[in-house]
């Protein structure tokens, strides 16, 4: 029997695992290490493509459970509910990354996968979260005589007239402190038609045009093909992830400070480049958000709404979302968004107005227009808003046009309000951390990573993507496939 098509396994560890956490820190610590060094050796049966998962309910109703002292049991939180530990049991085996997970199940925490970032850390070598030793094996890559790539070579907010593929010679060797990637997953952004009409550049429109052709594309993942001299962190067939223009490309060389280790190569990384980036960092820096604020995010179905709903949830605020259609809803919620406003079937004006009467102390906007008016006349008192975007003005018949915000200034100043723009690029310094702790969180299984369903394959299909996009479709994050040839090398149960 093939090794990859044998059985997997959950085992029910229950309460015996030890871990009782009270204020946050389980009472056994021995037991943490069990757990971390029990679930590192069942990485063995996975490289084997055997699964083998772990579900520990803290306390379930049973005749064994029933024996434990009801005052211990109530400081824990009481008995967790069957149909959670259900629930427990079908995320273990419809989500393939967690092979080799253990599932803890409390009332005061919910689900959370042993062990966390933080525990493993320390039985390993202490090392960024994205350069830990990853289980992934790159497959074979041959470099060819010439690769193909986008490139602008119009100025117009129009992407496909915009663009064109081209190909172009692979130069080797590569350039000292550089490395060469093999591109697997490009991500969409709603700014590629900004970037394809010049906005990214200053100076007048004659300066911006001498650029061209220049090429397209903010962010990918690929595999480390080559190294150039003195690149002595970074090796051969080694997961990274770039932001940097570029992307749409089946091979690009960049300065090896530029190129991001991850554990692999998947469509969700791309997710949480420049979408989850924006989302955490803005929070945090812009919006200087704590805990018990009331958060409006719009577009919230989209590459960055998605996270940032779970960020200010996470931060234990109360969220309010904002989307068209009800795919978007029923994601929307299953995010744990507290209200969301479907716009196709209610009026957004009249639930801010009635439900939120005092506003709102955050709100993350990126749509722009006649929304941006809405959010802020929404803004309590001190409230802050943040400007990620303006999506709805980027397709106009001649694309992005400065708008006018009469009453502006009267408005923040009477409230004491801020209106603050937030440019990914100008915190770059905080891009590393950042994109630590999505992936620790991630890993955790305390975010999620909505990735649009509709598949795009191939540089030729980037332009269609960008439409897409651009439709009102998408929900998630829309990700082109840059090598059909790639396969995702999982244990599957």
């Amino acid at each position: 029997m093939e090794a990859a098509k044998r059985p997997g396994v959950i085992i029910n560890m229950g309460s015996a695992s030890g871990l009782y956490p009270m204020y946050n820190e389980p009472i056994y610590s021995a037991s943490k290490g069990g757990v971390v060094m029990f679930s590192r050796s069942l990485r063995l049966y996975k490289r084997q493509g055997i699964r083998v998962n772990v579900l520990c309910p803290e306390f379930v109703q049973t005749d064994m459970g029933e024996k434990v002292g009801s005052k211990f049991v109530g400081l824990m939180g009481g008995f967790v509910p069957m149909d959670m530990v259900v629930k427990g049991a079908f995320e273990l085996i419809i989500d393939e990354s967690k092979a080799g997970s253990c599932l803890w199940i409390t009332n005061r925490r919910g689900f959370e996968y042993w062990p966390t970032p933080s525990e493993e850390k320390k039985y390993l070598i202490p090392s960024s979260s994205f350069r830990r030793r990853s289980e992934f094996k790159a497959p074979p890559i041959k470099l060819p005589e010439n690769f193909e790539k986008i490139v602008v070579h119009t100025l117009t907010h129009n992407f496909r007239n915009a663009t064109s593929v081209v190909r172009t010679p692979l130069r080797l060797p590569v350039k000292p402190h550089h490395v060469l990637v093999k591109l697997i997953y490009a991500g969409v952004n709603a700014s590629d038609v900004n970037f394809s009409s010049g906005h990214y550049f200053s100076g007048k429109d004659k300066d911006i045009a001498s650029r061209l052709p220049f090429d397209a594309g903010f962010e990918a993942v690929g595999i480390i093909a080559a190294v150039g001299d003195s690149v002595t962190d970074l090796k051969v067939g080694m997961p990274c992830a770039l932001m940097t223009y570029g992307g749409y490309s089946e091979f690009i060389m960049i300065p090896s400070k530029h190129a991001l280790p991850v554990a692999r190569p998947d469509p969700e990384v791309i997710a949480m480049l420049t979408s989850g980036l924006t989302a955490s960092i803005a929070l945090e820096k812009a919006g200087q958000m704590d805990s018990g604020k009331i958060v409006l995010v719009t577009a919230a179905a989209g590459g960055t709404g998605q996270f940032a709903v779970q960020l200010a949830k996470l931060g234990g605020n109360k969220v309010v979302a904002t989307c068209g259609g009800g795919a978007k809803a029923k994601l929307l919620k299953g995010l744990g968004v507290d209200r969301v406003i479907d716009y196709k079937n209610e009026d957004i004006k009249t639930v801010l107005r009635k439900e939120f009467p005092e506003g709102f102390d955050i709100i993350y906007e990126s749509v722009g227009g006649a929304m941006f008016n809405l959010c802020l006349n929404a803004l309590a008192i001190y409230g802050r808003l943040i400007v990620i975007g303006m999506i709805s003005q980027y397709q106009g018949e001649h694309g992005w046009k400065p708008s006018n915000y009469p009453g502006l200034c009267e408005k923040i100043l009477a409230k004491s309000q801020t209106v603050t723009g937030f440019f990914l690029v100008q915190y770059s310094h905080l891009w590393r951390q950042h994109l630590d702790r999505l992936f620790d969180l991630y890993s955790m299984g305390k975010l999620k990573v909505a990735i649009d369903p509709k598949k795009f394959v191939g540089l030729q299909s980037v332009a269609d993507a960008v439409e897409y996009l651009h439709s009102g479709q998408s929900v998630g994050k829309v990700v082109v496939c840059l090598d059909p040839s790639f396969h995702h090398q999982v244990a599957k149960l």
